[in-house]
């Protein structure tokens, strides 16, 4: 008996040098949509994430924004150019050079994607996201929801969002979002209209660090500095769908 293989998407917004599980859920979904047209929450993950800060902790790296009204949204956000942010985020980075074996060709990485100009949040971060995908290996092709012109039904609720893209992609779909949507999200209206609604939990690892104590859940840039591509792989790797 034949049995037609379910397509796994992830549908999340663009966010910026996101961790390590923002990467597990890219690998393991077969479509990944990245959702700009909605509101905009400044101090989120869209226009930062976090590094280790030079004697101890973390500290944030950031692409500024300019000044936008609060019902403003994700693929409106427009990059303040004006301000030197590359020039910052990679001299916040030079400190690794002292304890990260990978600072080299991170850097190197950090510097390829800075060649190019963004005038938006989420062109940039869609290249950040395709630049460390083809860095590590994973093959992913990143969709812009506002750039697809589906015809989706105004959702009535946070979590029909995702339900009513995956509606229009076709027949025998799986939507697979982050674990925490378990908080909000209704298994049973996605079941109603087909889809199947599963939740990924990636199980963070620890790793070394130099010779500091572990900071968990920084930016897949720390993962680079200090993991070879195999490892990575791995920790990719340990998740379970709930």
């Amino acid at each position: 008996m034949f049995f037609m293989k379910s397509t796994f998407i992830g549908i999340m917004q663009p966010y910026f040098f996101p961790y390590l599980g923002y990467f597990s859920l890219i690998k393991h979904t077969d479509i990944f949509i990245l959702l700009d047209e909605v509101q905009f929450i400044r101090h989120g993950w869209i226009e930062r994430n976090r590094i280790l800060k030079e004697k101890e902790g973390w500290v944030y790296i950031k692409a500024p924004l300019k000044k936008e009204g609060r019902s403003t949204l994700i693929k409106d956000c427009v990059l303040d150019n004006t301000i030197p942010w590359r020039e910052k985020i990679l001299s916040q980075c030079r400190f690794y050079k002292k304890i990260a074996p990978n600072y080299k060709e991170v850097m190197d990485l950090m510097n390829g994607i800075f060649s190019q100009d963004f005038n938006c949040i989420t062109s940039l971060n869609k290249h950040v996201l395709t630049e460390i995908c083809r860095y590590i290996g994973i093959e992913c092709e990143f969709h812009v929801f506002s750039e697809m012109n589906l015809n989706i039904q105004q959702p009535a609720a946070a979590d029909e969002w995702a339900l009513n893209i995956c509606q229009v992609m076709g027949s025998n779909i799986t939507y697979v979002n982050p674990i925490g949507g378990m908080a909000f999200m209704d298994r049973k209206k996605y079941a109603e209209q087909g889809v199947d609604l599963y939740f990924h939990q990636v199980h963070l690892e620890s790793y070394k660090q130099g010779y500091r104590d572990f900071e968990p859940g920084l930016s897949i840039l720390d993962v680079l500095m200090f993991n070879s591509t195999d490892s990575i792989h791995s920790m990719l790797d340990h998740y379970e769908l709930v």
